[in-house]
């Protein structure tokens, strides 16, 4: 792992495979560090013909912390999106998909394939928006439009998503299992095992639970890209759970109807999040056979 300076904050990432690869940037959600994509699945993605790169969003893991500009009132935040109202928040899903382009300048990556899970997903949408050139591809996973009037995420798992950590190692660890098992849907796909290790590790790294409320209220502030998003030109694949009871499979359905030309990808079993380890080559052969298509459509003749 290394770090570079883009978008005037340090940037912590990580690459696997050949540099000559199809390069594929890989963008974690709300919180979530980029060790959040687990190694072994990298190592897939890279066999398969990619040049992986993941990074730490702002605000998690070891990039720069945004604490100059303190913390929004988040229920206010929360309450404001619902009635369609403007949040008010210290940065945006904007200021994110610029920090993952300044990312790509620094390492003098012209254009790769963007796939984003869940936050990640929106601000790799914003991407394809905002930087269309430097978007060969777009992977929009278990993500969402913004539109307030889709299904709210299910009552155990809003309240798993905003059930604070407790500070120690073992408690963390043990809450963030249980955050993502209410996040599973009650698929037996989930694992346990996985998340407990992905949770230790990102705990070792960088506990920084203020980071949460600053990235959630970019999300508020960011608002619905349902209208913006029919401008999209990069060929798109969403993939969503269909047992994803935090942000439900109408939230897919919307980005793909939204997106000219996407394609859906309905995976079952397949809850909210990466610990589904016996789903990961349906994912991954689906991920490589959307770049590789996207890639060869692209290539001058």
């Amino acid at each position: 792992m290394t770090h570079t300076t883009a978008n005037g904050i340090d940037i912590e990432y990580d690459t696997f495979g050949d540099r000559n690869g199809s390069p594929l940037l890989l963008i974690m959600g709300l919180s979530s560090q980029m060790v959040a994509w687990p190694e072994s699945f990298c190592r897939k993605l890279a066999r398969s013909g990619h040049w992986v790169l993941r990074f730490d969003n702002r605000d998690v893991g070891l990039s720069s912390k945004i604490e100059g500009v303190g913390l929004p009132d988040l229920m206010a935040a929360m309450a404001a999106h619902l009635q369609g109202q403007p949040v008010a928040a210290p940065y945006t899903l904007s200021d994110m998909a610029a920090d993952a382009v300044r990312l790509m300048d620094a390492l003098k990556l012209e254009n790769a394939h963007v796939c984003g899970l869940s936050m990640g997903g929106m601000i790799a949408q914003v991407m394809a928006l905002e930087y269309p050139q430097r978007v060969t591809s777009l992977i929009s996973m278990e993500s969402s439009t913004g539109d307030p009037t889709l299904p709210s995420a299910e009552p155990q798992a809003m309240e798993a998503m905003l059930s604070p950590p407790p500070q120690d190692r073992a408690g963390y660890i043990q809450h963030a299992v249980e955050v993502f098992r209410a996040f599973s849907g009650g698929s037996d796909k989930f694992d346990e095992t996985l998340e407990k290790e992905l949770s230790a590790n990102a705990y070792d790294r960088s506990f920084y639970p203020a980071g949460f409320v600053r990235q959630l209220a970019a999300i508020l502030a960011s608002g619905d890209r349902t209208e913006s998003l029919a401008s999209v030109t990069a060929p798109t694949l969403v993939i969503h759970g269909a047992n994803d009871p935090l942000v439900p499979l109408a939230h897919g359905r919307a980005t793909a109807r939204a997106i000219p030309g996407a394609k859906l990808l309905v995976i079952e079993g397949l809850g909210h999040g990466i610990a589904y380890p016996t789903l990961w080559d349906e994912i991954i052969d689906a991920i490589t056979q959307h770049t590789s298509t996207a890639a060869s459509r692209a290539r001058p003749v």
